[in-house]
């Protein structure tokens, strides 16, 4: 079944922008806390078999599940991208990188994605896919990165990467490179299912994926439940329940009603939301250093949010077949 496109309005925008802005900005301790006694593929697999169901559940008792064979093909691909591809290689990634370095690789996200959207407009050659970035896109990536640059530098030489486990720091590349091509195939493929039923097939998928993952890597043969504290369990918790259910729902809804460099912005707001919110809640120390990268990442996504990428009239109406979602990677 393909669901009509309904333009939602500016302020439910606005509010989707704050959701994965400030919920996945909070996901990153999660996924460090939770990771700390649990083995990260079945750690998020779990979570987002948990999260699927729910939202499965939901929409069966309140309107009616309904999916083509097509629609639960293609939220099945997208879903192992975003899932396994995306958030579990950050979740097994982030078991021995540092937090600051990882931030700084997840914040290549948006470049990949643009320039992969820019890759599609120009293959397809249809006016429906893909997106030609004009010059101030390319500024506020750029602004985005020095934010970071700046949020997170100081810390990641004073930590040195000598030491880096080159496997973890390719695992982040991938997640990156994964989660935007996940982005980009749910984005473009036709027929999409309504977004949150392709939010719940996408999380069911992709927990089967990463599921799979766990066992052939050796995760479930060596697992001990005893070990897992109640830290942990709670940190899962708030990952189902704000990481995946909210969080990546309302990723998915933005997937269809916005452009892929917009939603991507989420990638260099969340190390803020990140620093001001241990700030906040563990006291720890904010510099005048951290205001300075705010206020330029801050820059750097209202020049992306606001400009208007060279697309043709036909394509102002998406087609994407909406989903999954750091993690980011991370979240």
């Amino acid at each position: 079944m393909t669901v009509p496109d309904k333009h939602p309005t500016k302020s439910a925008l606005i509010a989707g922008f704050a959701a994965i802005y400030l919920i996945w900005g909070s996901t990153y301790l999660g996924i460090r806390i939770a990771v700390e006694t649990m083995p990260p593929f079945l750690m998020a697999g779990v979570r987002f078999l948990v999260a699927g169901a729910i939202v499965a559940a939901f929409i069966a008792l309140t309107k009616g599940f309904r999916a083509t064979r097509k629609q639960w093909r293609d939220n099945a691909i997208t879903g192992g991208f975003l899932c396994l591809g995306g958030n579990g290689l950050v979740s097994w990634s982030e078991q021995k990188i540092p937090s600051g370095i990882a931030t700084l690789i997840i914040s290549a996200g948006p470049v990949f994605i643009v320039l992969m959207d820019w890759a599609v407009h120009a293959y397809f050659k249809d006016g429906k896919r893909g997106t030609k970035p004009a010059a101030a896109t390319f500024i506020g990536l750029a602004l985005g990165i020095a934010g970071l640059a700046i949020l997170v530098g100081p810390d990641v030489l004073a930590t040195g990467v000598g030491s880096l486990d080159p496997w973890r720091v390719l695992g982040l590349l991938a997640a990156t490179l994964l989660w935007g091509v996940g982005m980009l195939y749910m984005r473009y493929a036709s027929g999409p299912a309504e977004p949150f039923t392709a939010s719940g097939i996408q999380m069911i998928c992709g927990s089967g994926w990463l599921l799979l993952t766990g066992v052939l890597t050796g995760e479930l043969a060596h697992f001990d439940p005893t070990i897992i504290t109640s830290r942990s369990v709670i940190a899962w918790s708030y990952l189902v329940v704000f990481g995946s259910l909210i969080g990546f729902s309302t990723f998915t809804w933005l997937m269809k009603h916005s452009t892929p460099a917009r939603v991507s912005t989420y990638a260099y707001v969340n190390p803020v939301v990140a620093v001001f919110l241990g700030w906040f809640v563990l006291h720890e120390p904010v510099s005048p250093r951290i205001f300075v990268a705010a206020g330029v990442i801050i820059a750097g996504v209202a020049i992306i949010t606001v400009t208007k990428n060279k697309k043709s009239p036909a394509a102002t109406t998406p087609v994407a077949a909406v989903p999954a979602e750091p993690a980011r990677k991370s979240a």
